[in-house]
């Protein structure tokens, strides 16, 4: 496989991807991001835990989906990160959420 042919593929993974998004966004709640990975999902919590001095998040999700385009399955019905990094948690208002019309795409 050349770096043109993989460099196809991913790009065609990612429309994939984007296209999955955009037909499950309007069934969930929150919007969450890690630093590895984006998720949607329909309840979050969050907690600062300290052990020996370093805080770290943890970060419990119900009924998500996640955007990895490596995974064989992106919806997960309970999800836990434990993280030192920042998250941020929206929660999703749909009446704002304007996603190009079907077959808009080039």
């Amino acid at each position: 496989m050349s770096a043109e042919d993989l460099e196809k593929y991913e790009a065609e993974m990612e429309l994939a991807m984007y296209r999955e998004y955009r037909d499950v966004v309007g069934i969930f709640k929150y919007v969450v991001e890690t630093d590895r990975r984006f998720y949607l999902c329909n309840a979050v919590d969050v907690k600062v835990r300290a052990d020996s001095g370093d805080a770290y998040f943890e970060v419990t999700m119900n009924d998500a989906w996640v955007w990895d385009m490596y995974r064989p399955a992106r919806f997960a019905k309970n999800v836990k990160v434990l993280t030192f990094k920042d998250v941020n948690v929206e929660e999703l208002n749909l009446s704002d959420i304007q996603l190009p019309r079907p077959g808009f795409e080039r």
